[in-house]
């Protein structure tokens, strides 16, 4: 009961030979009907599944999709992890999820791991590390695997360079944050607090910090440097640091969180305090995840189409003769969690 079911035992119940079950199996062979129904037969009542090592061999069966992003838990992830199996899955593609932890060591082994698996693509996403030993071995393994028939895929991250055999689906990372903070400016706000990872290397913070610093000098507004406060992607943090400003009794009118989980930590800790959102204090948030909306206030957000970046992520890889890089628009949705303040409202030069 313990032995694996073999294509001979398969053979054997079916009364045909290994050969010809081997060929009912790869689907690509011209195989009687009466002949391929008894194989089918056969294969069900033994409980055969395939070696999948030995067809992957063979160069047939079930290609593999790789997707490696830093935290399963992270709900923007999820929705881009959505996106790409259901594309992988159109595609005739099982989907591998890894995860790196943040850890740029980490990531590089499992590319690695993924080119030698034979996987059809290996999809990283989410922001990159931008130091430049980094590049070079992502740089590598994107020629390697572009050599095996395989496709690296920057997935809401920048390109490695031009002549870099890359797939990049981005999104318009920058542009979010520069609408966002362009809004609560011209509602009046001038002490805007920026919660988040403010990383130089990491491409989503630093694209995100470029954003509301730009919007800041196009309406002339002097950027106080003690409002961009670094900190991480996370509830907890964003909790932590909007009860340490209270404390510290800095005076600032609203508060850019860099994402909508920072955003619901901003809220709780806004609420334990009694302070009213948004009459005493206007919250915004980056990503538009379902929580945005649940929150009280809802939350006036940036909506990252994280469904589409996965799907096209897997399209494009899969066919390489399209356009291989492409930048999906971001736009600002706006609900309760933003109030103007009294007063003129300056525009951008």
């Amino acid at each position: 009961m313990n032995q694996r079911v073999t294509v001979k035992d398969v053979a054997a119940r079916a009364g045909v030979s290994p050969a010809t079950v081997s060929r009912v199996l790869a689907g690509d062979y011209p195989v009687s009907a009466a002949t391929r129904t008894r194989v089918q037969r056969a294969v069900r009542d033994l409980d055969y599944v395939a070696n999948a090592q030995a067809r992957a061999l063979k160069g047939s069966g079930t290609g593999m999709i790789a997707f490696v992003m830093e935290d399963v838990t992270g709900p923007s992830f999820a929705y881009v992890a959505k996106g790409v199996e259901q594309q992988a899955t159109a595609e005739g593609r099982l989907c591998l999820i890894c995860t790196t932890h943040g850890d740029p060591a980490r990531e590089l082994a499992v590319v690695e791991a993924m080119r030698e698996q034979h996987a059809d693509a290996v999809i990283l996403v989410g922001g990159g590390f931008g130091d430049e030993e980094h590049r070079q071995r992502l740089t590598h393994f994107a020629h390697a695997l572009d050599r095996a028939g395989s496709r690296l895929v920057l997935c809401g991250r920048p390109p490695l360079g031009d002549d870099v055999p890359t797939t990049v689906v981005e999104y318009d990372n920058e542009g979010g944050a520069y609408a966002m903070t362009s809004h609560l400016l011209s509602q009046g706000h001038r002490r805007i607090v920026y919660l988040g990872n403010v990383q130089p290397d990491h491409t989503t913070s630093r694209d995100r910090i470029k954003g509301f610093t730009r919007a800041h000098e196009a309406f002339g507004v002097p950027l106080d440097p003690a409002l961009i406060v670094p900190g991480e992607f996370s509830q907890a943090y964003g909790e932590a640091a909007t009860r340490r400003l209270l404390a510290r009794g800095i005076d600032f009118t609203a508060i850019f969180a860099a994402t909508d989980m920072v955003a619901a930590g901003v809220l709780r800790a806004l609420r334990q305090a009694d302070v009213r959102v948004p009459q005493d204090i206007s919250v915004v948030g980056y990503d538009d995840i379902p929580l945005a909306i649940n929150v009280t206030p809802a939350l006036t957000t940036v909506r990252i189409p994280t469904e589409e970046l996965g799907r096209a992520a897997v399209r494009l890889a899969l066919r390489p003769a399209e356009p291989q890089h492409v930048v999906l628009g971001t736009h600002i949705v706006v609900r309760e969690s933003v109030a103007p303040l009294v007063g003129p409202m300056a525009r951008p030069a």
